[in-house]
C-alpha cells in the first residue's frame, strides 16, 4: 500500500512571529522555518505503518516556494521514500491546496492519505476535509489511534464528548491529532540518505489547477497589549469589580 503524506513549511513553533512594517502580513523574511508539527505526526504515522509491513511506499508532497524542498528532505530523513513539490509563488489558501492534493491523489492512487489536522500558521483546519470532498473518499479527522487491517481503517478520533471510533474502507483521508504519536528525530545517516532520494518538482499549471487566491487580507495587526492585573483588598471589592467592571456576574 502506498501512503501519501502532505507536509507544510511554516514558521518554527519556537519563533515569536511579528507583523511586518506595512501591516500586510507576518514578517518571515529572516524567521526560522520548519515542518508543521501536525505534519511531522502524519509522517511518523506513515513510517510506523511501513515498519509494521502495512505500507510499501511513503510519498510526501508539499506546495509552495522552492525552499519547501528543505521540508520535503526533512520528511524523507524521517523515513519517506520520495517527494513531490508543487512549486508556486502564489499565496496558497486551503481550497487551492486541497485541489492540488486531489490532483496528486488522482495521479498517485495511494491507499491512504495522511495530513496534519491543521497548520500552526493559519490554524485553518480545512484542507483534509476539502481533499476528502474533492476525491470522494471517506475521512477521519483528529485521529488519535489508527489500525489498518483487511483493507479497512479503524480510527479513534477525539470529539468534544470524548472519543469516537470510525471504521472505513481504504483508500481514505486521515488528519492527525497531537496524541496519535511522538515523532522521532532524524539521524545523521538518514539526513544524508535523504539528499539522494528522488524529489520531483511540478507546477499547479501542470496539474491543471488554478491557485489564484479567493480571499484578500486587508490588514494584519498585533493583538492588543493586555493591561496588568490588580490586587483587591477583600472579597467584597472583588465581587464589586466582577459585577460592575468585568460584568461577568
Amino acid at each position: 500500500m502506498k501512503i501519501l503524506v502532505a507536509v507544510k513549511r511554516v514558521v518554527d513553533y519556537n519563533v515569536k512571529v511579528r507583523v511586518n512594517a506595512d501591516q500586510t502580513d507576518v514578517d518571515i523574511a529572516s524567521a526560522k522555518m520548519s515542518m508543521n508539527p501536525f505534519d511531522e505526526i502524519a509522517v511518523e504515522e506513515a513510517v510506523r505503518l511501513k515498519e509494521a509491513g502495512i505500507a510499501t511506499e511513503i510519498v510526501v508532497v508539499s506546495a509552495g516556494v522552492a525552499q519547501c524542498q528543505e521540508t520535503l528532505r526533512s520528511a524523507m530523513a524521517l523515513g519517506a521514500d520520495r517527494a513531490i513539490l508543487i512549486e508556486t509563488t502564489e499565496l496558497l489558501q486551503p481550497l487551492a491546496v486541497a485541489k492540488l492534493l486531489a490532483a496528486v491523489v488522482k495521479n498517485e492512487q495511494p491507499g491512504l492519505v495522511i495530513l496534519g489536522k491543521q497548520a500552526i500558521d493559519d490554524d485553518a483546519n480545512q484542507t483534509g476535509q476539502m481533499v476528502s470532498a474533492l476525491t470522494d473518499l471517506p475521512q477521519a479527522t483528529f485521529a488519535s489511534k489508527v489500525v489498518i487491517a483487511d483493507g479497512k481503517a479503524t480510527v479513534t478520533r477525539e470529539v468534544d464528548g470524548g472519543l469516537e471510533t470510525l471504521n472505513m474502507d481504504l483508500p481514505a483521508i486521515l488528519t492527525t491529532d497531537l496524541r496519535l504519536n511522538e515523532p522521532r528525530y532524524a539521524t545523521l545517516p538518514n539526513i544524508m540518505k535523504a539528499k539522494k532520494k528522488p524529489l520531483d518538482v511540478t507546477t499547479p499549471e501542470a496539474l491543471g489547477v488554478n491557485v489564484s487566491p479567493h480571499l484578500k487580507t486587508l490588514k494584519v495587526t498585533e493583538p492588543p497589549v493586555r493591561s496588568a492585573g490588580i490586587i483587591v483588598p477583600d472579597v467584597a471589592t472583588l465581587i464589586e469589580k466582577l459585577r460592575n467592571e468585568a460584568k461577568v456576574i
